[in-house]
């Protein structure tokens, strides 16, 4: 299998400015998940940025980066730049690591673009992971996600999804976990289509794929995914780990 790893990597986090280059331990951030994509079976990782900052560190440390536009939107719309300034033909897989992932499991990785490169038929593929507890499933902030008996993806919402009318166990929630793999082209036709209501709705830009007929095509992740870092707080506790794995 050939595909590749795209980290768009941002330094105006809201809740976090200047998050690529923050320092765990000896190293940043954002060369800790680089790290981890390089451990996967991809045959290339890249680092794509809109801050000349970050790029001057990915490549001191040895990424390949390219600096992007500062205008796009998404972290999707980074990367379908990144698609074009690297001369990726449409077919190509490209499996979107966010750059704020420094815990994420290689097997992932290569677990969801497989799971595309195996459905000839589905334009993305992305993973999902039960909730530990149905409190957990109340939480706006985790996404839910239904699939049909081929683990086609159905809807993807903040609410709790299906809707248990009545005492049931024959269905639990699901949480879907942000790691995209792509088909080039598709993520070209989705940045040049405009924000539809389901997504604006939920704000959950995987809705437009849905929304435009796209296949999404969605497997229970291989390995728990720990959360990314989002918040100082969470910037403490990655450094905790990773410090005392060290």
């Amino acid at each position: 299998m050939n595909y590749h790893i795209v980290i768009p990597a941002r330094m105006a986090s809201e809740r976090l400015p200047g998050k690529p280059l923050a320092r765990i331990g000896t190293s940043t951030l954002l060369e800790r998940v680089w790290l981890r994509a390089r451990d996967a079976a991809a045959a290339s990782v890249v680092i794509a940025t809109d801050s000349d900052e970050v790029l001057a560190v990915a490549r001191a440390f040895g990424a390949d980066a390219l600096l992007t536009s500062d205008r796009h939107p998404s972290g999707s719309d980074r990367i379908a730049e990144c698609a074009d300034l690297k001369g990726w033909g449409d077919g190509e897989l490209i499996v979107n690591l966010q750059g704020d992932e420094p815990l994420m499991p290689p097997a992932c990785l290569d677990q969801v673009a497989s799971l595309l490169a195996a459905h000839p038929d589905a334009d993305v593929a992305s993973l999902y992971d039960t909730f530990a507890d149905e409190m957990a499933a109340g939480d706006p902030n985790a996404v839910k996600v239904v699939t049909d008996r081929d683990g086609r993806a159905l809807y993807f919402s903040r609410s709790r999804i299906p809707y248990r009318r009545g005492a049931t166990d024959a269905v639990t929630w699901r949480r879907h976990i942000g790691l995209y793999a792509y088909r080039a082209g598709a993520l070209r036709a989705f940045t040049r289509t405009p924000p539809t209501p389901l997504e604006q709705a939920e704000k959950l830009e995987q809705l437009r794929f849905l929304e435009s007929g796209r296949v999404i095509v969605m497997a229970q992740a291989a390995e728990p995914i720990p959360a990314g870092v989002d918040t100082p707080e969470d910037l403490d506790r990655v450094r905790r780990l990773l410090t005392a794995a060290d």
